[in-house]
């Protein structure tokens, strides 16, 4: 069965920034730019695998305080501690708030993992021009896109539950710097995704 034609076979290029399907010969090399929203046109992002490597490795290296150091300082009735992650997910579930232990633990640790190997897998395979599974590392990038989304979701419970908790007398509960380096985390891994050019993904051997 044969392939559907590819895009430079038809002599069109889509615009990143508007989506438009534009005129553009095979032979035409000259810098050409889209004629709604003016933006550069090219076959493919530059240096998109180089950038998004940056941007992952970044992520992985300022994954590790964000682990280690403290996200938040609970005073409470006079005990004073300060948590980090998984000690917090601890706390919440034995205090019964399984909802809000089992939100920290996939925003904060499953989700964040995920993406890491998943965006790896996508930047291993795309070097190497690999034909293996380029469906499914397709539908990979496309659910990276969609949780990127919710990703922010622990630092927003981290801020409700200061917010709740203000509220009772004797009590009192602040983020500590590690929820700032898990927000730099997932806007890295966000630009990871947004840098990263799908259409790599089918730039086989074969071709």
């Amino acid at each position: 069965m044969s392939s559907a034609p590819r895009a430079h076979e038809l002599g069109v290029i889509g615009c990143h920034g508007c989506g438009l399907v534009c005129e553009h010969p095979p032979d035409d090399l000259t810098h050409r730019h889209c004629p709604r929203c003016q933006a550069p046109l090219h076959r493919r992002r530059p240096d998109s695998i180089t950038r998004t490597w940056a941007l992952l490795v970044a992520a992985l290296i300022l994954y590790i305080p964000a682990n280690l150091l403290p996200v938040m300082y609970t005073s409470m009735f006079g005990k004073v501690s300060e948590s980090t992650i998984m000690v917090g997910v601890i706390e919440f579930w034995k205090a019964g708030s399984y909802g809000i232990a089992l939100v920290i633990f996939i925003a904060s640790v499953a989700v964040p993992c995920t993406k890491f190997l998943i965006l790896g897998l996508l930047l291993v395979t795309a070097q190497r021009r690999s034909n293996w599974a380029v469906r499914e590392r397709a539908r990979l990038y496309r659910l990276v896109e969609l949780v990127g989304y919710w990703s922010m979701l622990d630092v927003l419970v981290v801020a409700v539950v200061a917010a709740l908790v203000k509220f009772q007398k004797l009590s009192d509960v602040e983020p500590r710097i590690g929820i700032l380096f898990f927000g730099v985390v997932v806007i890295l891994t966000m630009l990871s995704a947004m840098s990263f050019d799908p259409r790599l993904t089918w730039d086989t051997e074969k071709e």
